[in-house]
This record gives C-alpha cells, sequence and structure tokens, in this order.
C-alpha cells in the first residue's frame, strides 16, 4: 500500500464540499456527492478498472480475475456525508480500497477471483430519511418503488436527484453476490484511542429500534395553571426520560439509549400544552436482550404516565436486527494482525454501515481504525495515517489471501 498516494487522493477528495472547518457537506445526489463521483471514477478508469452504475447509482469498479464467473471479493463504502461531518467518515474505506487494487495491480499477477470495489449512494440518510439506503436496495432490504419514490425535505423525489447527477445505471449492474465483503471504517467511537490499538476487528453491528413517544395532557394558562392542577405531558416526558435513562445506566451492560428529540404541540413560552413528544433510540448487540429492553422501556412509560394522570404511546418508528459478521473473515484479520505485529481488539459496531447489508448476500466483516476522542459526524472527525497504514496492510493481506485463492472462506 502507497501511503503518500493514498494521502493524495483523500486529500483531493477533501476538498469536495470542504468547510471552512475542515469537515465536509457532501449530502447523497448532490452537486457535491456528483463531484465526488466523478472524480472516483476518473481514479478508477486511469489505473485500469471497468467501472459501472446500477440503478440506485452504486457504483462498481471492477479488476477482473482469472475466474470470471467466480464470486467477487468486494471492498468498499460510502462518499456521501451528514452535513457539517467528517471527512473520513466513509471516504476512507472508498480510498482505501481503490488503494488495494492499485497495489495488486502494480505487482503484476492477476488475481484468481475478481476483485470490485463498491461506493454505495445515501449511507448516511441525510438527505434521504433512510441510511444505508443503496446497499439496502441492492440486497431486498427495499424495493425500487420505495426508494425511488423517497424524498428529501425539499420535496425531491430520489430517482430525480439520480437523474440530475446523471448517475442512473442499469438494474443488470448491481451486485447480487460476494465470497466476501471488507469495509474498512473509522470506528466513530472512543474504544480503540482508550485501548491503544490501532485495529478494531468487528464482530458485528449492534441491533436498534426507534421509537416515538408522546404523552398526552390538558392544555392551560402558563399564568393562571396552578402547578399542582397541571397535567403537563412535558413533566411526563422529562420524567420518563430520566428514569429510563437511570434504570439502563443501572444494567451496566451494552444497552444504550438517546433521547434525540423532544417538543410540545404548542411550541409556546407561556402555554401547558396539551401533548409532548421525544424521540427514543434503543441498541444492544443480542436481539433477545435488545427486544426485552424494549418492552421493559414501554413498561416505565406507561408506569409515568399512570403516575402523572396523563396519557402515553410509544410507537414503533423502525427496527434493525443485530448482525453477526463472518468468524472465518475476522479470523484472517486476525491472523494479519499477528503476522505484522499489529495491536487489535474485537469490537461492535455501535452504528450502521452498508456491511450490515451485505451480509444478506454473502461473508461479511469489518475493520475499524480509531477516532481522535472517539469524534464523529463532526468537523473535528480525525484518524492518524499510522493507524490507517496499519489498519491498510492488514486489510491487503487479508485480500490477496482471498483474491488469490479459489477456495471458500471457512466460517
Amino acid at each position: 500500500m502507497n501511503r503518500e498516494r493514498l494521502m493524495q487522493r483523500f486529500s483531493s477528495m477533501a476538498e469536495i464540499g470542504q468547510t471552512d472547518r475542515g469537515g465536509v457537506n457532501r449530502l447523497a445526489l448532490t452537486e457535491m456527492d456528483k463531484q465526488a463521483r466523478d472524480l472516483l471514477w476518473k481514479w478508477s478508469e486511469e489505473i485500469g478498472l471497468s467501472v459501472r452504475v446500477d440503478d440506485f447509482g452504486n457504483i462498481y469498479a471492477r479488476l477482473e480475475g482469472e475466474k470470471v464467473d467466480y464470486k467477487p471479493v468486494v471492498l468498499g463504502s460510502h462518499l456521501d456525508s451528514v452535513p457539517y461531518g467528517g471527512k473520513f467518515d466513509g471516504t476512507l474505506g472508498v480510498l482505501v480500497g481503490l488503494e488495494l487494487m492499485e497495489t495488486i495491480i502494480e505487482e503484476g499477477k492477476t488475481p484468481e477471483r475478481p476483485l470490485e470495489l463498491a461506493v454505495f449512494t445515501n449511507e448516511e440518510g441525510a438527505r434521504f430519511p433512510t441510511p444505508m439506503l443503496g446497499s439496502g436496495a441492492v440486497t431486498g432490504v427495499f424495493t425500487k418503488e420505495h426508494v425511488y419514490n423517497m424524498k428529501d425535505d425539499d420535496g425531491v423525489r430520489f430517482e430525480d436527484a439520480l437523474v440530475k447527477i446523471g448517475y442512473v445505471g442499469d438494474s443488470f449492474n448491481r451486485v447480487t453476490e460476494v465470497e466476501a465483503f471488507i469495509e474498512l471504517h473509522i470506528e466513530q467511537g472512543p474504544v480503540l484511542e482508550s485501548k491503544g490499538v490501532p485495529v478494531g476487528i468487528v464482530n458485528g453491528i449492534q441491533g436498534l429500534s426507534w421509537h416515538s413517544v408522546q404523552f398526552f395532557g390538558e392544555a392551560g394558562h402558563a399564568g393562571t395553571t396552578p402547578l399542582h392542577h397541571r397535567k403537563d405531558p412535558l413533566i411526563s416526558s422529562v420524567k420518563a426520560i430520566q428514569r429510563i435513562h437511570d434504570w439502563v445506566m443501572n444494567l451496566e451492560d451494552e444497552t444504550i439509549v438517546t433521547f434525540g428529540k423532544i417538543g410540545t404541540a404548542s411550541n409556546t413560552i407561556n402555554v401547558v400544552s396539551n401533548s409532548a413528544t421525544f424521540s427514543l433510540d434503543i441498541r444492544h448487540p443480542d436481539h433477545s436482550k435488545l427486544l426485552s429492553r424494549i418492552e421493559k422501556v414501554k413498561r416505565l412509560i406507561r408506569e409515568v404516565a399512570l403516575e402523572d394522570d396523563t396519557e402515553s404511546l410509544c410507537e414503533d418508528l423502525s427496527y434493525m436486527t443485530p448482525v453477526s459478521f463472518d468468524p472465518g473473515l475476522s479470523e484472517l484479520l486476525s491472523n494479519a494482525c499477528r503476522k505484522h505485529n499489529v495491536d487489535f481488539s474485537e469490537i461492535v459496531s455501535g452504528a450502521g454501515h452498508d456491511a450490515m447489508y451485505m451480509n444478506r448476500i454473502g461473508k461479511t466483516v469489518m475493520v475499524f481504525a480509531p477516532s481522535r476522542a472517539g469524534k464523529s459526524h463532526c468537523e473535528e472527525e480525525d484518524t492518524s495515517w499510522e493507524d490507517i497504514e496499519k489498519a491498510g496492510k492488514v486489510m491487503e493481506d487479508t485480500v490477496k489471501r482471498l483474491a488469490f485463492s479459489t477456495e471458500s472462506v471457512k466460517s
């Protein structure tokens, strides 16, 4: 792996949608996303890869193998960002994948299996409000009708945005099966840095459940309704949030809860509102435990409503089952770390990634590089190039073992 070449490409890509504080604004299917795609396409063709795009705008750059009919080894991630996001998120995995493919080309040996680089559309879900949309579409999670009719905040349809930037391909070009999918990504959390290890081998992705919680009470005047006469749904909401938080803290396990949104129907300074709403995000790596946590949280919400003489409603918005990655691929990565004297730690991803859907069509694994101070989805996002080089070396060793072999991975 040529570190200097990788850094130069990374710097060029980071200029597309660059913010004043060193982050990126590169939402899916915008002009900035188009420029990033165009640049990657150019680089891919320059090193001799054949490039295609499917009907969801996912890009694939292919290095043909001796056995053209064998399932490919696929590397990849995404190029889109959240608003005022970081320049490493997604982009690093794409560019390391490209660099590894160029390294193999330079060595002059044709792999047994085809190698592909995949760049998935709208991974972040920041513009079109479903994350991992491109990878989910090609693996059967979402229908084409659902994806094409999805709208952004301005009412722009996904299909229309795809047409506008010129990245509508053919359904024939979709990835349908893989021998292995490996996604390099920044951790986006503090665990690896706190342990002092440069590489995380990801065993899976924790499940998550999203809910909208509403409390209903009685509207009133802020000045004339005594506190002890009120049925204030916002107070019930705050009590429920605190009670759920305290319960999870006392569990001292891998359960995570987040309350990202809260508001009242009136949203007025001098009104006791008749309803209040907050969002609830619950995560756990174990499916059965996640389900039990959800039921417990719903009971806590009902208890608060009963105590306060208010009413409650907990609406289920979405659910993602925890994903376990392939142990055979994890073992290959572990062996590569030992071979190159690279410290590593096994880890479960707290965030969703394209790999969780690619897991539906083939064996999958992820490699993490540490995030400085655990920061991500912000302009301060950073990862050291020393750690990136170590993670890339481990990836290179593993990819070569897979691509230059006709045997399938043993799980």
